[in-house]
């Protein structure tokens, strides 16, 4: 991706697969023309208020509580770095790259809209650290998401300063300026309105949510291939898979999952074998994945248009209209539609992870399947996968708790004048969170399924369950007797993580839904 065409940035077209080429595959940026016209017409506006000599918000006053404190011309550069300076009070671990490189991206794309009145070099400058893949160390606490992502977004700042710290090449922190130095890069000096142009906004809530975003949704066809080799590795009915019955509730989501699963069970000989037996009905892990996987797609959806609309808004305050010369103070870098979507994302993942544990248990408990205990040999003596189903369901329970809306909160921060705020950062950051743990859920039912089909040979799966059952099996061999499972469930993940798992599957099945 990084030898591909660069993507324009121009403040209206931005989406989040874009936003995961950057981040994740290191795609080039490039500042569109237009946009570049449309923030010297905003800059403009801000010069003309200074030279008539007005009090804007902003422009030349203090800021928060302190918004009606004039100040002085001679002061405006020191103002905006003070703002930058001050504000940089984030705490805990970084954002990884992939994180760091989304908050980038998306504040040069509000810039770029052209209603910020920030110098364009701001922009300018952000899209070539991205291309040199210079990284601001951005600590990943601190924010309530109301003014914007302050904290974040000033330590993101002060790397235009030359302030601050950026990420080494092994993982180490160093000082801006030696790596700026390094580069042939000076330092930008703040005018009026910069520095508040780069710190109002949702750029980090909404960054990271755009990762976790399309990365749920890749994950989403992976907990179908999961499920569909537990159907087959479990002797479940396909009938509950049937079109005619979800065309009588034809939620998208819904629909999509069963022509998933329609297209992943075609073929083998495992469904054949057990045409006419005695069993009416499957657990509902088994028959109501369409409708559970499928409510999961519909709030991925939901939240994929609010944040489609989130990263190419403008979020800072004031703003500017260059067409009226007018400047209004207002209220959108609250990230309150953010935070609930976020929120609502979380809940959407855990429940694939939710109903994949209960898929788990139903292949390793003896009660449940005519499958061994465990799903190993001489059970008692070996314990199988009885720890693995609990590992799933310690994850599962966690989700639960990452699962508290952040959203509801709120606690009034400057003085009482920010008196409600989203605390859309720690919504993003426990979705985060709860993607990570699922994907750990769900490689566990790809060791446990796989296990359990090997008990159905000389029967073979479908075309879907064979094809991710021969990856797994490239990386993972059939535990005849106890063995260490960490490093087997670690490779599954990387395996879900990576798309590899998708690719093998869909290189035999065609793309799914």
């Amino acid at each position: 991706m990084s030898g591909s065409s660069p993507l324009q940035v121009d403040g209206r077209s931005l989406t989040p697969q874009d936003v995961w080429d950057v981040a994740v595959h290191n795609r080039p940026v490039a500042l569109d023309s237009d946009a570049l016209d449309r923030m010297h017409a905003a800059r403009s506006v801000v010069e003309s208020i200074l030279d008539r000599g007005d009090t804007v918000y902003g422009v030349n006053t203090g800021f928060g509580h302190l918004a009606h404190v004039r100040v002085e011309a001679e002061d405006l550069t020191r103002l905006q770095g003070n703002l930058v300076r001050s504000h940089a009070a984030g705490v805990g671990e970084p954002f990884d790259i992939a994180a760091t490189r989304t908050i980038m991206l998306l504040r040069a794309n509000v810039l770029a809209v052209g209603h910020s009145g920030a110098q364009p070099e701001l922009a300018e400058r952000l899209i070539e650290l991205l291309n040199r893949q210079i990284h601001p160390w951005i600590p990943s606490q601190g924010s309530v998401g109301a003014s914007g992502d302050l904290a974040p977004l000033a330590h993101l700042a002060l790397v235009l300063l030359g302030e601050g710290w950026v990420h080494g090449a092994d993982g180490e922190r160093i000082p801006t300026a030696e790596r700026l130095s390094g580069e042939g890069l000076q330092p930008l000096t703040l005018a009026a309105k910069d520095g508040l142009s780069l710190i109002n906004g949702t750029q980090a809530m909404t960054g990271l949510g755009s990762l976790v975003l399309v990365g749920a949704e890749r994950l989403a066809k992976v907990a179908d291939v999961a499920g569909s080799m537990t159907v087959e590795a479990k002797l479940a009915s396909h009938r509950p898979f049937d079109p005619r019955l979800h065309e009588l509730r034809p939620h998208p989501g819904q629909l999509e999952v069963a022509q998933n699963l329609r297209t992943l069970l075609q073929g083998g000989t495992i469904n054949s074998s057990h045409a006419n037996c005695e069993k009416v009905q499957d657990a509902y892990s088994l028959r109501c994945m369409p409708q559970v996987h499928g409510a999961s797609r519909g709030a991925f959806a939901h939240v994929r248009e609010i944040l489609e609309r989130e990263i190419n808004s403008v979020t800072d305050n004031p703003t500017l209209f260059p067409d009226q010369g007018d400047i209004i103070s207002g209220g959108n870098f609250h990230g309150q539609p953010v935070a609930m979507a976020l929120d609502y994302l979380a809940m959407g993942i855990s429940e694939l992870g939710a109903i994949s544990e209960r898929r788990i248990e139903q292949l390793v408990n003896p009660r449940l399947s005519a499958l061994p205990a465990f799903l190993v040999e001489d059970a008692g003596l070996n314990s199988g996968f009885m720890i693995a189903q609990v590992t799933a369901a310690a994850l599962a329970s966690e989700n639960k708790g990452l699962c508290h809306p952040a959203s509801v909160d709120s606690i009034p921060t400057s003085a009482n004048q920010e008196d409600h705020v989203s605390m859309g950062p720690i919504a993003a950051r426990q979705a985060l969170k709860v993607l990570k743990n699922t994907e750990q859920i769900l490689a566990i039912e790809l060791l446990v399924a796989s296990q359990a089909i090997d008990f159905q040979a000389p029967l073979v799966p479908a075309d879907g369950p064979r094809a991710a059952f021969q990856l797994v099996r490239e990386h993972v061999e059939h535990m005849s007797e106890d063995r260490v499972l960490y490093e087997d469930i670690r490779a599954l993940a990387a395996l879900v993580r990576s798309g590899s798992l998708m690719e093998a599957v869909e290189t035999l099945v065609g793309e799914l839904e």
